[in-house]
């Protein structure tokens, strides 16, 4: 007899009801002049929106410093009132969106500067493990280039999935699960 699956062996949809009841999306106020709103899809592998996933974001503050114990950096300003982490749950029709800042560069691998970015968690039905993956910035051209995580992937195709598309009034981020056009994910 196999025992039963828990949710500490499977995710499931928990989200909404244990995990979302804070609002955590807005990292900044709607009225912040330097706010910037990220939105975005999730797809599972047949291309079927993800109505119960979770995002997660942790990112810098615009000098690039994390609110943090870790970053001991003192020669960057530390915003008090950005903590650099978000939470959205997807909607009915598989979106979540974040008003947040654009983050600063970050110290990366082997001290090499990264571009700026946001690290994203996503969480769904059918996920063991989360998944990890990164939002650059379409403005960054040139530190886009010279990212050394951008750059470790080869394939053009599945480097374009990490960066944001400008859309005017918001930067979109679509997060394919699966099949065509899935997301770069990275091993945490």
């Amino acid at each position: 007899m196999s025992p039963e699956p828990t949710p500490s062996q499977t995710i499931g949809p928990f989200f909404h009801d244990a995990l979302l009841d804070r609002y955590y999306s807005e990292l900044v106020s709607l009225d912040h002049p330097e706010g910037i709103r990220i939105e975005g899809t999730v797809y599972d592998g047949a291309g079927e929106i993800v109505t119960d996933a979770m995002v997660e974001i942790w990112q810098a503050n615009r000098a690039g410093r994390y609110n943090h114990p870790a970053d001991d950096r003192s020669s960057l300003s530390l915003d008090e009132d950005f903590s650099g982490f978000g939470r959205s749950g997807t909607d009915a029709g598989g979106a979540f969106s974040f008003l947040t800042l654009k983050p600063g560069p970050v110290p990366g691998p082997g001290g090499e500067v990264q571009a700026p970015h946001v690290m994203v968690s996503v969480f769904a039905r059918g996920l063991l493990k989360r998944l990890v993956t990164r939002i650059y910035f379409p403005d960054e051209q040139e530190a886009n280039a010279i990212d050394p995580v951008l750059s470790s992937i080869e394939d053009q195709e599945l480097q374009r999935t990490l960066i944001a598309r400008d859309e005017g009034d918001a930067l979109r981020f679509d997060i394919h699960l699966q099949g065509e056009g899935q997301t770069a994910f990275f091993e945490f």
